[in-house]
């Protein structure tokens, strides 16, 4: 047998390749704190046809007549508040939790992160990871519950950037991990400890998930069942039997029928029925942001305190903890198997 011997022409273009890499993905936030970046932000986030499920000839002249002409400026307000010096709360954790992971999975993989909506996009980072010769890539939403809003988008997303590339990195996705032991072990143990540093002994633990318009649960999305579930295993795991439990549903937004009950609606029950101590805790949320820091630990606060509540904590998410970055570790390499070392 006679081997021939291929050589590579002098102008052929450096090309890398072979590396694993594990993408990070969160929802997104605006770039800075202000009514024109969040007015862009705002824009973007609700012309997805997975979140706002109007026909887009109805939706989009009351959304960019109406919608984007005055919550832009009362969003704005509420990001002031939550604001710090390395900008989003959300992108801040969000990095840290990827440099985190960087560190413990080491040099076998490539770790980024990016945000469904705003900066760093999909698009770009899954880019930049194909360019620097990640051939295969994780793609991790940090959703514990699936939702057609928040996961399937972002593989929508990804697909989409995909769809424009000749050379494709394969390609898998983190499964929704609503009921895995590492994540209710995880939830357990960082929930526990926050309860047990307070200066009070809450009477009431609330669970508050993201809401989401009822009729997506008619419609088969399996997101309700999923947050039931996690509340359902949560207070079995962590087995306070002098600490009640109620899950909820924060964040409405128009006048379509949401999951109940909702988060402010109960805070106002339980504080006129009598509870005087509350603790609160967002499940849902992988880091902390608007929803968890402004509208749970702030307007919850006074929401429970104006109908009669006296002590109130908001727990932080699993965000760059010990419990949250271990879970999130194992989580990841179990999807990693057969892409790096075991």
């Amino acid at each position: 047998m006679t081997w021939q011997i291929q050589t590579i022409p002098a102008d052929h273009p450096s090309v890398r390749s072979g590396g694993v890499g594990v993408l990070i993905v969160n929802l997104g936030t605006p770039d800075g704190a202000d009514a024109k970046s969040v007015k862009r932000y705002l824009g973007e986030f609700l012309s997805d046809r997975r979140v706002v499920e109007i026909p887009a000839i109805a939706w989009q002249p009351i959304l960019r007549g109406i919608i984007l002409n005055t919550r832009p400026k009362k969003s704005a307000h509420a990001y002031q508040q939550v604001w710090t010096e390395d900008g989003s709360p959300l992108a801040a954790i969000t990095k840290a939790q990827a440099e985190k992971m960087q560190a413990r999975l080491g040099e076998d993989v490539m770790v980024d992160w990016a945000m469904r909506y705003g900066n760093p996009s999909i698009p770009e980072r899954l880019t930049a990871m194909k360019d620097a010769g990640c051939e295969r890539i994780l793609l991790a939403p940090l959703y514990p519950q699936y939702c057609a809003a928040t996961t399937a988008t972002v593989v929508d997303k990804a697909g989409e950037t995909l769809s424009k590339m000749r050379w494709q990195p394969s390609l898998r996705t983190l499964p929704p991990y609503h009921d895995d032991p590492l994540y209710i072990d995880a939830l357990a143990q960082d929930l526990t400890r926050q309860l047990d540093a307070l200066d009070f002994k809450p009477e009431l633990l609330m669970l508050s998930f993201h809401g989401m318009p009822e009729r997506t649960l008619h419609l088969g999305d399996p997101y309700h069942c999923h947050c039931q579930k996690t509340a359902r295993l949560l207070e079995a795991r962590m087995n306070r039997p002098n600490l009640r439990f109620r899950t909820t549903f924060q964040s409405r937004f128009g006048r379509a029928k949401w999951l109940e009950p909702a988060t402010d609606t109960v805070l106002a029950e339980e504080g006129a029925r009598g509870t005087k101590r509350i603790a609160i805790a967002a499940p849902g949320f992988s880091a902390d942001c608007l929803e968890t820091l402004e509208e749970l630990a702030m307007q919850g606060r006074d929401q429970f305190r104006e109908a009669g509540g006296e002590h109130f904590a908001a727990l932080s998410c699993l965000n760059t903890s010990d419990a949250g970055m271990t879970m999130l570790e194992g989580l990841l390499r179990r999807e990693l198997a057969g892409w790096i070392p075991g």
